[in-house]
């Protein structure tokens, strides 16, 4: 037993092991920060300069408030004419002035820019750009492996679910009594698709959710603390362990109309009424799994809006943590297509798979609210 649960507990261990040399250079690297009290994109900037703080303690950084003080103002002008700033962008709030380069406005390319040229002036190569090409996400710097980790131990372990599995085992075990794999290729890969797609979009709600929100620092504590209270519901529900049982469906109605829809399409039926079907069924699953394991997709999305990457290398991401996701989906349906007959993954696997899941996520969430400078991976 002791085998099966050391590797994903190292490999938890190593999310959180990530490289962070010494710096030799005692004099502070001053930042000045102009913006406005009424300015979102000054907030956002403020929320990812906190956290920016706290991963470079070498760093000083100036704030001057300039809607409402005319002393600032007067200061922003005097930067104005010691960096050369072009009139045209004069007037614009926020403006952040490093030792030799400055930045106007605030988005993922600035915050990546300000990060390179802080690394620049305190004179370290903490990371050199070294970039690989994987499938589906493209080249990736290597600097983010722990993301990369991070991606696929969440998503591997957020499918390891009852919730999640036990539909799938059903729909696979009365679809091999009909001996027939193209409608186990109809009706299990449709499922497998429609569910991975539902899951996707509400995962893709929850980015772009925390994305605009990115600048309440309140967002990131209320995450926090739910990530808390749902690793302690997963532990509780290890201690509390009942074999291949998904408890927000045991014993309600919800359990007898999904069984009701899975025996209906047993029945023979045209393709179009079997696909509208299954894409029913599958909608369903996801409101359940919704209820079971919100705290992964919550977790992961919070965590990945602080990467300060691309718009297209986030949803890359949720791409990648789908997969992993769907693994064990892959294996069943897979398993049974190409050998009709039943797999399913041990009890005990799911068991332990809940214990290390509850505890990852009491850690990331504890993270978010004391040490959130840990979760940026970049």
């Amino acid at each position: 037993m002791a085998k099966k649960i050391i590797l994903p507990i190292l490999l938890s261990i190593l999310l959180f092991t990530g490289f962070n040399p010494v710096l030799a250079q005692s004099d502070k690297v001053q930042i000045d920060f102009f913006y406005s009290a009424i300015c979102p994109h000054c907030a956002k900037e403020e929320e990812f300069l906190k956290i920016f703080e706290d991963k470079y303690p070498e760093i000083e950084i100036n704030r001057y408030e300039v809607f409402y003080n005319s002393a600032n103002q007067k200061i922003l002008k005097d930067f104005y004419s010691k960096y050369n700033v072009p009139e045209k962008e004069q007037g614009y709030v926020p403006i952040t002035f490093t030792s030799n380069e400055y930045f106007v406005g605030f988005n993922d390319q600035v915050a990546k820019g300000l990060e390179e040229c802080v690394e620049k002036c305190l004179g370290q190569n903490i990371v050199v750009s070294q970039k690989i090409k994987i499938p589906l996400l493209g080249e990736v710097d290597v600097s983010r492996t722990s993301l990369l980790l991070l991606t696929a131990v969440l998503g591997t372990l957020d499918g390891f679910n009852p919730c999640a599995m036990w539909v799938l085992v059903v729909l696979i075990s009365l679809l091999l009594t009909l001996k027939s794999r193209k409608r186990i290729l109809l009706v299990g890969g449709v499922f497998i698709l429609a569910e991975g797609l539902l899951y996707y979009l509400f995962m893709a709600a929850w980015l772009n959710a925390f994305l605009a929100l990115s600048f309440i620092t309140a967002i990131r504590i209320i995450i926090g603390i739910f990530g808390i209270v749902f690793g302690i519901m997963r532990i509780r529900d290890f201690i509390t362990w009942k074999p291949g049982v998904c408890k927000v469906t045991e014993g309600t109605k919800t359990e007898g109309k999904i069984m009701d829809r899975i025996k209906n399409l047993m029945k023979p039926a045209t393709v179009p009424a079997t696909v509208l079907g299954v894409i029913a069924l599958a909608f369903g699953v996801n409101l359940v799994e919704f209820f079971c394991s919100a705290g992964f997709p919550v977790m992961y999305t919070k965590i990945l809006t602080a990467q300060g990457i691309g718009v297209l290398q986030y949803y890359l991401y949720l791409l990648l943590y789908l997969f992993f996701y769907m693994i064990d989906d892959f294996i069943v349906f897979g398993v049974a297509f190409f050998t009709l007959s039943h797999f399913n993954f041990s009890d005990k696997y799911n068991k332990y798979s809940t214990l290390i899941a509850g505890l990852l996520i009491l850690i990331l969430g504890a993270l978010l609210i004391f040490k959130p400078q840990i979760l940026m991976f970049s």
